[in-house]
């Protein structure tokens, strides 16, 4: 999880670097910035009402250039990148889509319901033409959307009786306006009244209507009096202007924003002594101030903070956000890391998915459910200092010019997503060339083939879900119950061995291994060297190794005795087959002569090279043999040792623990205290 947080973090990171990279670029080309002022007198005409179409102000009465102009001056300042973004929207020939309602309880849901929004409705009534035609229609679906406001048509055919208990007996348009100022408030709905059936006189009816939920200040009196008057609002954004009403865009975000941001809109126009304006800071019009208790914010002078909806919107979001906005950005991060598993995982295309899909489930499942005792504490009444405290860290945060570039990289990434998904693709795909190369260097095996990565996971689950009981069996186990389906009832029979925990097998790779080497074990040729003196002094040799052998017995049982005295556990934690090795009768030694040597009766083991925290013992008790010269020995974490392959196959069968202690062989444990091998104190 740490690795996919990190790789996240340096996707982010390199999403910056190349923000900077395009406007270094852009900067380059053409010698401007995005944050640079626009002066309207170089627009055209076709320009200029592009702006004001996406700010939200009537043009219709405004035949000539310069008053158009004096209008976009009016309502802010223009930057380059509120230009751009306006052409490349009116550019955008794409279709929004409407709604059309099935009844009443269609429109109740999505209309009545909505506490934050403001919804423009067609009725039309049965046998009855609509009162807005199709191209007007599509027009009018166009420009509102712009501005948040979503459409839909009722069709009184589908439900009569709602029309006729409505009173909507001839067509007409229905605009749905939330009643209060209080969040999740009750709505109300206004019906259009007008004579002329156009777009902009339908337009300037709603943004009419929206404006006057927006409190609104003509006099310095009455400024100073809200300025200083402290109610349930922390934060309140105040458009000075020399307007007759606020923006469209403006008014849709006071509804977005009920209950959490006030806006006022103060209008200057008939303004004669502006000197209090002055007192407090406000020396342009127009201004766009945000206040907060930790002081005063001026909207427009940093990155990305434009006279639009989108800009205006992430930047209110970012100090002021609902639990809704935390659990979807929440959301999105957590997928976004879950995804990163598509290239971390390496091996077989149907792998890299199968691990996918459970990452996501998982991630997924875990996120809700931490989530849902968060909102459990949130409706707790002595967490609101929390909560306060909270919204101003963010407030403080997020009001710095690197908040405003990340704000700006947000929404320039959110215009242009296929460039978001393809620098999320190469990310991937160069933490993928990266682990791969990683995996290659220390030598882990891939397996890149479906087929048998696919077989080897149906291996894995009938190996678990079905693998014979351990206590019935006889070990070596083989896996035969794909030809006893009598298998299968006694699994049934046993209802709780269904329930043992999967353990993946990938431990077994990491256990202590090592080769088991004796003391005084002479090379082939000296061997060969040896056995012809062997043959020429054969009753010499034979009398001196007995005696010999005789001694070095001798002093063994004493070193043996002197060690149980030390340890007295050795028969209980250690394995019995290291006494079996002191206790070989001397008789059945005197009949092998020197060049038959076995291991572990005639040569000492070499326990300088065993693990530090391992037992000794020179016999397996899986096949109860004894350990030879050169083999391969495997040790678990108990400290018990065991050939390789036996206690693999143990191990491979679903029995998890040692044979001896029965202790977890994937659970550490701590090592023994050891006496001194033996070969240290045995006389030179």
């Amino acid at each position: 999880m740490w690795l996919k947080l990190f790789f996240l973090l340096l996707y982010f990171l390199v999403l910056f670097v190349l923000a900077r990279f395009f406007e270094a670029i852009v900067w380059y080309e053409t010698g401007i910035f995005a944050t640079q002022l626009v002066d309207p007198v170089a627009l055209s005409f076709k320009k200029l009402k592009t702006i004001l179409e996406c700010r939200g102000l009537g043009y219709s009465g405004l035949p000539e250039k310069k008053d158009v102009r004096e209008l976009v001056e009016k309502s802010g300042d223009l930057m380059e990148g509120e230009l751009y973004s306006a052409l490349k929207e009116e550019e955008a020939s794409e279709s929004v889509s409407s709604t059309n309602f099935s009844g009443e309880m269609h429109f109740y849901e999505l209309v009545e319901d909505t506490k934050d929004g403001i919804w423009l409705v067609q009725v039309i009534a049965n046998d009855r033409s609509p009162l807005v035609g199709k191209i007007h229609w599509e027009k009018m679906v166009k420009k509102v959307s712009r501005f948040g406001i979503r459409t839909g048509t009722f069709n009184c055919s589908s439900d009569p009786r709602y029309c006729k208990r409505r009173g909507w007996v001839r067509s007409t348009l229905i605009m749905s306006v939330p009643q209060t100022s209080t969040s999740k408030g009750k709505v109300m709905l206004k019906e259009y009244s007008g004579r002329k059936i156009e777009v902009e006189h339908i337009f300037k009816w709603i943004t009419t209507h929206a404006a006057s939920r927006i409190k609104t200040i003509y006099n310095a009196e009455h400024l100073k009096e809200e300025w200083n008057k402290s109610d349930q609002y922390w934060v309140k954004i105040y458009l000075f202007a020399n307007l007759d009403q606020p923006p469209a865009f403006f008014s849709a975000l006071s509804i977005k924003f009920t209950g959490r941001v006030e806006f006022i809109f103060v209008n200057v126009e008939n303004w004669n002594n502006r000197s209090y304006m002055t007192d407090i800071g406000i020396y342009n019009m127009p201004s766009y101030i945000l206040r907060t208790p930790e002081g005063i914010y001026q909207y427009g002078n940093h990155t990305g903070e434009f006279i639009s909806l989108q800009a205006m919107d992430s930047f209110l979001r970012s100090l002021q956000p609902e639990v809704n906005d935390l659990f979807v950005l929440s959301l999105v991060l957590v997928n976004l890391m879950a995804w990163m598993d598509l290239f971390i995982t390496q091996g077989a295309t149907i792998k890299r998915f199968v691990v996918l899909i459970s990452t996501l489930g998982t991630y997924n499942s875990l996120l809700i459910i931490s989530w849902l005792p968060v909102l459990g504490f949130l409706q707790l009444p002595y967490l609101d200092s929390f909560y306060e405290y909270s919204l101003k860290l963010l407030r403080y945060s997020n009001t710095t010019t690197l908040a405003s570039w990340v704000r700006a990289d947000w929404m320039f990434y959110s215009s242009h997503p296929a460039l978001f998904l393809s620098t999320y693709l190469g990310h991937g795909l160069l933490i993928d060339y990266f682990e791969k190369k990683r995996r290659r260097n220390n030598n882990d095996d891939i397996n890149a083939n479906n087929l048998e990565w696919l077989s080897s996971l149906w291996d894995w689950y009938t190996s678990y879900l079905f693998h014979p009981i351990a206590s019935f069996q006889n070990f070596p186990v083989e896996s035969d119950w794909d030809e006893d389906p009598d298998l299968y009832l006694e699994r049934l029979a046993f209802p709780d061995l269904w329930l043992h925990p999967l353990i993946p097998t990938d431990y077994i790779k990491n256990l202590p291994m090592w080769q088991f080497k004796c003391l005084g074990i002479l090379s082939e040729e000296e061997l060969s060297e040896s056995s012809c003196d062997t043959e020429n002094d054969s009753d010499v040799e034979s009398t001196d190794t007995l005696n010999s052998e005789k001694e070095v017995f001798e002093d063994k049982q004493s070193i043996i005795h002197n060690s149980l005295g030390r340890v007295s556990h050795c028969g209980a934690e250690a394995c019995s087959c290291a006494n079996n090795y002191c206790q070989t009768s001397l008789h059945e030694r005197k009949g092998r002569s020197y060049g038959s040597y076995n291991t572990n009766e005639d040569m000492e083991p070499d326990w300088l090279t065993w693990p530090a925290d391992m037992l000794h013992c020179t016999e397996c008790v899986v096949c109860l043999e004894n350990f030879e010269n050169g083999c391969l020995l495997m040790g678990l974490p108990c400290g018990h040792v065991f050939h390789q392959n036996c206690i693999a196959m143990w191990l491979a069968g679903g029995r998890h623990c040692c044979p001896v202690c029965r202790w977890p062989s994937y659970k550490k444990k701590q090592p023994y205290a050891q006496h001194q091998p033996l070969s240290n104190d045995v006389p030179s």
